[in-house]
């Protein structure tokens, strides 16, 4: 019964169980990176946690943002303009000399072509 009634909130609200998912790799990501090497690309790799989980969590609310009514939405729209630059800038400034690892460059590329796709232009 009580397995049903779980099943029944997460039918109910898909969002909350996907960031719930989400979260739960995030933290798990995190901890993985404790584990890279102590050299100057493993630290590069530590550092950037935080901005490629920002650029995911970024990616995915804009997947929701038509559930946003309009004032709210422009905000959302400003916003994840302003956290995708930042992020971007800080990967970047980090890799300056290597330039961006490919998957971190895939990374950042779409979260800017999610924001592009829901951008009103």
């Amino acid at each position: 019964m009580v397995r049903e009634e779980r099943s029944g909130e997460a039918m109910a609200a898909p969002q909350r169980v996907t960031w719930a998912v989400l979260l739960g790799r995030w933290i798990d990501f995190a901890r993985s990176a404790l584990a890279l090497p102590d050299d100057a690309e493993g630290r590069r790799l530590r550092d950037s946690v935080p901005d490629l989980i920002m650029l995911q969590a970024v990616w995915f609310a804009l997947e929701h943002l038509d559930e946003l009514d309009g004032a709210e939405r422009t905000l959302g729209l400003d916003r994840a303009e302003v956290l995708i630059e930042r992020h971007r800038a800080a990967l970047e400034a980090r890799w300056k000399r290597q330039g961006l690892p490919g998957l971190v460059r895939e990374l950042v590329d779409d979260a800017l072509r999610q924001l592009a796709a829901v951008s009103p232009r």
